[in-house]
């Protein structure tokens, strides 16, 4: 194995990647919530900023003389989990406050461990165990008693069912860590771009819409920049996710909640109080206590 080779196996880059990806993430819903206030209204502005990550990603598949077609039949469900999980939540944060779709993203976690446990013949270590109870009482802390209380809309609905499916795609992500990252990154890309388009065919009125051309030409130039930034912050998601364990990466991953519940108290109206600075506080933690507890992969 080369010295990249090794470079690109090693899980503590890989968590810092992870880190850093999940980050930016949390910024994500700046220039989704500004393609909205242009006039584009459910599902279409991930569907543009997709299609934009689609077609940036082309010139990168053929620089690096990628072959998807090689690996058709293990990039499918990679790239339709993944993408999944992403169009629902990039749609998701239209429809329901930033906060409240990052939060119930993040229980994947928790299917993440499931699913570990299932397949990857993983053990519940005490560190483990410390993590996932401190990042879901983190998550509780900042939901508090009675945020839940009016029940999930739709957007809500779209939030948690993006982290279950995420949880599934890192899985798969995991599974097939010897195809290259591009590749994933693509199969990423376009994955969302077509789950977006269903959305947007079967969900009527309340995923999709009309608008006018000018709405979407005010909203291109978030897209294009969005698309620009998001494809080597995508390299930073899947690139982790095809080293370590699906648990882990929705435990790194939880960097975003903590950018994104900060940002949205700042720029978009939405609190951020005692209850929101504690929470983050603990899932960064959970982060922490899960990394430095992290000897080795249990054997099946």
């Amino acid at each position: 194995m080369s010295r990249l080779q090794d470079i690109a196996r090693n899980p503590g880059l890989a968590a810092i990647g992870l880190v850093t990806g999940g980050a930016f993430w949390g910024l994500l819903w700046v220039p989704i919530r500004a393609m909205a206030d242009a006039g584009l209204p459910g599902a279409w502005p991930g569907f543009v900023f997709y299609f934009c990550a689609v077609a940036l990603m082309v010139p990168v598949l053929v620089a690096v003389r990628a072959r998807p077609l090689d690996h058709l039949w293990v990039l499918i469900p990679c790239g339709l989990l993944t993408g999944c999980a992403f169009s629902l939540y990039s749609s998701s944060l239209v429809l329901t406050e930033v906060v409240r779709a990052v939060l119930l993203f993040y229980l994947s976690p928790v299917w993440s461990t499931l699913l570990g446990l299932v397949f990857l013949g993983e053990r519940l270590t005490p560190a483990r165990i410390a993590a996932l109870l401190l990042g879901l009482a983190g998550l509780g802390v900042m939901m508090g008693g009675g945020a839940m209380a009016s029940g999930l809309n739709l957007g809500d609905l779209m939030a948690l069912l993006s982290g279950i499916a995420w949880a599934f795609g890192s899985f798969f992500l995991f599974r097939s860590g010897t195809i290259a990252v591009a590749e994933q990154v693509f199969s990423f890309v376009f994955g969302a771009f077509i789950v977006t388009g269903v959305f947007l065919l079967l969900g009527g009125s309340s995923l999709g819409g009309s608008f006018e051309m000018l709405h979407l030409r005010a909203a291109a130039p978030w897209a294009l920049i969005t698309g620009m930034i998001a494809v080597p912050m995508l390299f930073l998601t899947i690139w982790p996710a095809t080293v370590l364990t699906p648990a882990r990466v929705g435990l790194l991953m939880m960097s975003e909640i903590v950018v994104g519940v900060i940002t949205a108290a700042l720029w978009s109206g939405e609190p951020f109080g005692w209850r929101e600075g504690v929470g983050s506080l603990m899932i960064v933690g959970a982060g922490f206590v899960e990394v430095l507890g992290h000897r080795a992969r249990p054997l099946p």
